[in-house]
């Protein structure tokens, strides 16, 4: 379960979000909300990036009282993700299965289903943004987190891979019970979209619409 206590987050003296007291069971969550309403903060906010005044926990663990732990939990992708440019795909795919503590070869089954062997061995710099989406979802897939935050997952890639994703999350979510809070302005397929629920940004504020 995802918790907010007394949640609070601003730049500067602008206030962007305020959530009171929320919990989020485990399920596939659609983050909606209109350009600038918080997403992106509540996302990474949620994953460990941003300060903030208030708490948030995850399974009674608090992302301020014992981040590592929390850490260990939550796996994310940013919606324009920016990496070393001298690493090459496999070297960032060892990197955080290693830190995830990934099982052997787990990252096999997802860079199959991409089509991803053939440019892996490149220098991240020379990917495109399609290319840089793909590795940024596999690596939020690795190990066994409790919590997946993807930030404009849909974008920068083609249907096919659209349908591949959707097919990725339902898996997790099924065999795992991985949670998976999403913010996309694209609509979801429609298997996805039975599965999920609408958690919605707006009034500075998140609800859970039933």
């Amino acid at each position: 379960m995802l918790q907010f206590n007394n949640f609070r987050k601003s730049y500067g003296y602008h206030p962007i979000l305020e959530i009171d007291r929320l919990a989020i069971e485990s399920g596939i969550y659609w983050i909606k909300g209109v350009n600038g309403s918080g997403k992106s903060t509540l996302l990474k906010s949620i994953g460990g990036f941003l300060f903030f005044e208030g708490e948030i926990l995850l399974n009674n663990v608090s992302v301020k009282k014992d981040g590592v732990a929390y850490r260990k939990m939550v796996n994310f992708a940013d919606a324009e993700p920016i990496y070393p440019e001298f690493l090459t795909g496999w070297e960032m795919i060892a990197l955080f299965a290693k830190a995830k503590q990934a099982s052997p070869g787990q990252e096999s089954y997802f860079i199959e289903s991409m089509k991803m062997a053939s440019y892996l061995s490149n220098a991240v710099g020379s990917y495109s943004s399609g290319m840089l989406k793909k590795l940024s979802l596999v690596l939020a897939f690795l190990g066994k987190p409790k919590v997946i935050l993807l930030d404009e997952p849909l974008i920068t890639i083609d249907t096919e891979s659209l349908s591949i994703l959707c097919q990725w999350i339902l898996k997790k979510h099924e065999e795992e019970s991985t949670t998976f809070l999403l913010s996309s302005h694209q609509a979801l397929n429609e298997e996805l979209l039975v599965k999920s629920r609408i958690l919605l940004v707006d009034q500075q504020t998140l609800t859970v619409e039933q």
